[in-house]
């Protein structure tokens, strides 16, 4: 498999594009690109866990009350039911996964 989807995501200050890289019934991949000052807003799984894999730059994780800035490579997970989001307070773009297993629904 190739990865060429992310290098078509090329976004804007302030906006987020997504390819949904891996679809089953299983597990959920999808790609955000961040542009600078971009968020993804908190949100939350309550039947999958995610874990986000930070390929590009520097990724400002919200999880919970709490936020930290995860330079490429980085993994961060976030268990059922925590709410979680991103932000790329930088001035380049920023890339990560996020994985979602279960995929939401297939429960």
């Amino acid at each position: 498999m190739t990865l060429d989807v992310l290098e078509t995501l090329d976004p804007d200050d302030e906006e987020v594009l997504t390819a949904e890289l891996v679809v089953s019934d299983d597990v959920l991949v999808k790609a955000f690109a961040l542009g600078p000052g971009a968020e993804l807003s908190p949100h939350e799984h309550g039947d999958s866990m995610n874990v986000f894999h930070v390929l590009q730059g520097t990724v400002t994780v919200i999880q919970g009350d709490e936020e930290e800035a995860i330079a490429a490579p980085g993994v961060v997970p976030h268990d059922r039911g925590v709410v979680h989001g991103a932000r790329n307070d930088t001035d380049a773009v920023a890339v990560f996964t996020a994985s979602l297993c279960p995929m939401p629904g297939s429960g």
